[in-house]
């Protein structure tokens, strides 16, 4: 369920004194207790041990839930602002390397589910809906956009036409290779593997192996063969 009010003008002072007091202090076992105890009157919900290490922003974290056992590594970015209905969760034991930026934008919801892996240096932006499942691994790099620019008429700057956001899917148990960019309105199904370097900008089906820009499907995970990838 999203968030459904206004964080108030004192709500949005604390945030920032919380986070202006405790961001920047040293990740020890002192630094994380401080970090847990203040960080929950400001989170929409924040579950039991969870680790967050110093260089870490939130925007508008009442809208930002966090599971158990969840690990936020230094340089992390995560902006939930701009309205009254996004959502980014985390669930239990996700775990985020460094320098991640999630960007949810407008209306969005952004869900990571258990266990999954998201490498140093992704992005993942609305304002598309975009799902996660649970045990993915998303490798350094990657770049997942639910939004799509609208250029359909040369007379009027690309900027002023609006974007489609379609939502994207990656099912559970999905391995993402360095480098790898997911586009608006894409379905990866479970089980599936999308090489390093890869554009997905059509659905791949459940336990395939897709390569190249754009990603086509080279193999199935179920029968081991070879797929005509002209098909």
């Amino acid at each position: 369920m999203k968030p459904q009010h206004y964080p108030t003008k004192w709500k949005k002072i604390q945030e920032t004194l919380i986070f202006n007091l405790l961001r920047g202090m040293p990740t020890s076992f002192l630094g994380n207790k401080l970090r847990n105890s203040m960080y929950r009157h400001i989170f929409y919900s924040m579950g039991k041990t969870v680790c967050i290490q110093y260089g870490v922003e939130f925007i508008a974290p009442s809208c930002i839930k966090l599971g158990n056992n969840v690990r936020i590594c230094r340089g992390v970015n995560i902006d939930a602002s701009g309205h009254i209905n996004n959502l980014i969760y985390l669930a239990d034991e996700v775990i985020f390397s460094y320098g991640i930026d999630i960007q949810a934008l407008i209306n969005t919801s952004i869900h990571i589910g258990e266990r999954t892996f998201i490498g140093p240096y992704v992005t993942i932006a609305g304002p598309g809906d975009i799902s996660i499942g649970k045990n993915c691994l998303i490798a350094a790099h990657s770049g997942i956009f639910a939004n799509n620019h609208i250029y359909a008429d040369p007379t009027k700057p690309i900027g002023s036409q609006g974007v489609t956001c379609q939502g994207i899917t990656i099912e559970d148990d999905c391995w993402l290779g360095s480098g790898v960019k997911v586009l608006d309105g894409v379905t990866i199904g479970h089980g599936s593997v999308i090489g390093a370097g890869s554009v997905v900008t059509k659905n791949i089906p459940p336990f395939s192996i897709a390569v190249g820009v754009p990603a086509k499907v080279i193999k199935s995970r179920n029968k081991k063969e070879i797929v005509n990838s002209a098909e």
